[in-house]
């Protein structure tokens, strides 16, 4: 946040209540040649804060959604706390996809006290398909610490010492649940303040997000802080959009800079700004996933065996890193040049032998083994490319001596087809596991009862 944005305004040459002075346009190489966007002298004055407010709080009050996490009951506190979770949940997520999660978790953990006696386990699976699940250890720890600390902060200063809260949350929960007048910078505050301003920088640079946060600042109503800052991501998600902005019902489009130069120069749109920084192409991943099904007994049971002896394997990711804590099917990287099913299984066997004392054909009973298919999942950062293969197995030292003689049985879990159905997992781990379904049901012609087929027959359908 700016400590003096008037002065970072003026050692720019403008002030958001003053006409800024055109700027000097660069030498054009030719008379046809269009000019660059930041040649073009702002048309109108720079929007005044005062008119500015009470335009777009009408606005906002006539036209806000009816979102659950504003309607919040209770003090401040419990207050705190909903914007707190729902900010958390919107980041990077759409609202529509996030009101479901939102009341789900508010009926289970309705304070911030109920939330801090959760477990990390439980936490994610409430929180499994939303993604960004480091967002989810944050919200438990920062819980724990502000339970162990006694108060819930009421200041963005101290909201920042929050494990997992920065600027924009800070702002969020120090302004709407305790009036604070501080500002907060989304996404979509961005959009609308680099349209107001006609902002062309890049605005992930430094310096530009720092004026960003300058002109927030200095525009935040004093009365309404929370409110306001609400307006402003509200008409960045709904009329001000990144495609398609709504300019004739905005209703601060009278003080748009863009606007502005958008009907004086055909060559300039308002979604021009702000300035599209191309993203750096995601890495691309490989991985050998196996899905582990141990059928105890298979053979000897009769048909109408419980789902409880037909279990699957799930391994839980380190406490640190991507998906931390998370459970999911053994699965181990591999090299871009080793994704055949040889080296996969190779590889595979050697991690489950490793790992979990799974010697495939020495202390297992192989019954089915194929591949199933691949599945790609899109990270922010990550294209991983998932090979995945569907192995059951009869394990001859039996279920409770594989979770014994694990390297750590609390990194290891045995789960039946009932709850595999309804646990929570990732949103790339559920793909691979409804695959699977889908191929037992195709190719090991499944009973309605759910049991994979006998040794007998797996092997009439393999040859």
């Amino acid at each position: 946040m700016a400590k003096n944005p008037k002065a970072a305004d003026s050692r720019r040459g403008c002030s958001p209540t003053r006409r800024p002075q055109p700027r000097r346009a660069k030498a054009a190489p030719a008379a046809s040649s269009a000019p660059d966007i930041e040649d073009l002298a702002p048309a109108v004055p720079a929007a005044a804060p005062a008119a500015l407010r009470a335009q777009l709080l009408r606005w906002y009050d006539a036209h806000r959604r009816d979102l659950p996490w504003r309607c919040a009951s209770g003090g401040e506190e419990e207050r705190a706390y909903a914007v707190w979770v729902s900010e958390v949940m919107l980041q990077q997520t759409r609202v529509p996809v996030v009101v479901g999660y939102y009341e789900r978790w508010m009926a289970r953990w309705p304070t911030v006290r109920s939330l801090a006696a959760a477990t990390q386990e439980e936490v994610n699976e409430m929180w499994a398909g939303l993604g960004y699940y480091r967002r989810a250890r944050f919200l438990l720890e920062g819980a724990k610490q502000i339970i162990e600390k006694g108060v819930f902060p009421r200041t963005a200063s101290a909201l920042r010492e929050v494990r997992g809260i920065g600027d924009y949350t800070a702002g969020a929960i120090a302004s709407i649940a305790f009036n604070k007048v501080v500002p907060v910078v989304d996404g979509n505050v961005v959009r609308v303040i680099s349209r107001l301003y006609a902002i062309a920088d890049n605005p992930k640079e430094s310096s530009t997000v720092k004026r960003f946060w300058e002109l927030a600042d200095q525009m935040v109503d004093p009365l309404r802080p929370g409110d306001f800052n609400q307006a402003m991501m509200e008409l960045g998600a709904t009329l001000c959009s990144k495609t398609k902005p709504g300019c004739s019902e905005c209703p601060i489009s009278s003080h748009c800079q863009a606007l502005a130069l958008s009907h004086e120069n055909s060559s300039v749109q308002v979604m021009d700004f702000p300035r599209v920084v191309p993203k750096a192409k995601p890495r691309r991943d490989f991985a050998a996933v196996c899905v582990v099904q141990i059928a105890q007994g298979l053979e000897e049971e009769a048909p109408d065996a419980k789902d409880n002896d037909n279990l699957f394997l799930l391994i839980k990711r380190p406490e640190e890193g991507l998906l931390a804590g998370l459970w999911e099917f053994p699965l181990i990287l591999v090299d871009e040049g080793k994704t055949d099913f040889q080296n996969r299984r190779k590889a595979m066997d050697k991690y489950l032998s490793k790992l979990l004392s799974i010697d495939v054909g020495q202390r297992s009973d192989v019954i089915f083994r194929e591949d199933v298919g691949e599945h790609v999942h899109i990270f922010s950062h990550i294209r991983l490319t998932m090979h995945v293969e569907l192995m059951i197995i009869n394990l001859k030292d039996g279920v409770d001596r594989l979770c014994k003689k694990g390297a750590d049985s609390t990194k290891l879990k045995l789960v039946n087809e009932s709850s595999m159905e309804s646990m929570g997992l990732t949103s790339g781990i559920r793909k691979v596991y409804n695959m699977v379904r889908a191929f037992k049901e195709k190719r090991l012609a499944v009973s309605e009862k759910g049991h994979v087929p006998t040794r007998k027959r797996t092997r009439r359908l393999k040859q």
